[in-house]
């Protein structure tokens, strides 16, 4: 093996136990995650949702602010590179 797929199949060796050990300390186990998956897979299809729909609200109230004062800014460079 080149060294460099050694050291990411390490990697990835020492990634996994590391996540094996939290989830284990949650609770959950092998079998749990694979009889659930297809409900996992829809229950973080929604948790994406719910914080897009969170977010877009909160960027779009920033944008009210940011937008106006990032367009006078620019004007004003665009202004003083034609001078």
């Amino acid at each position: 093996m080149e060294r460099s797929v050694l050291s990411t199949v390490i990697r990835l060796a020492i990634i996994s136990l590391l996540v094996g050990f939290a989830l284990n300390f949650f609770g959950i186990h092998p079998e749990d995650l694979v009889t659930s998956l297809g409900s996992t897979v829809v229950e973080i299809y929604r948790i994406v949702l719910r914080f897009l729909r969170w977010a877009l609200e909160y960027i779009l109230i920033g944008a009210v602010v940011v937008l106006p004062i990032w367009l006078v800014l620019f004007l004003i460079r665009l202004s003083k590179k034609k001078n």
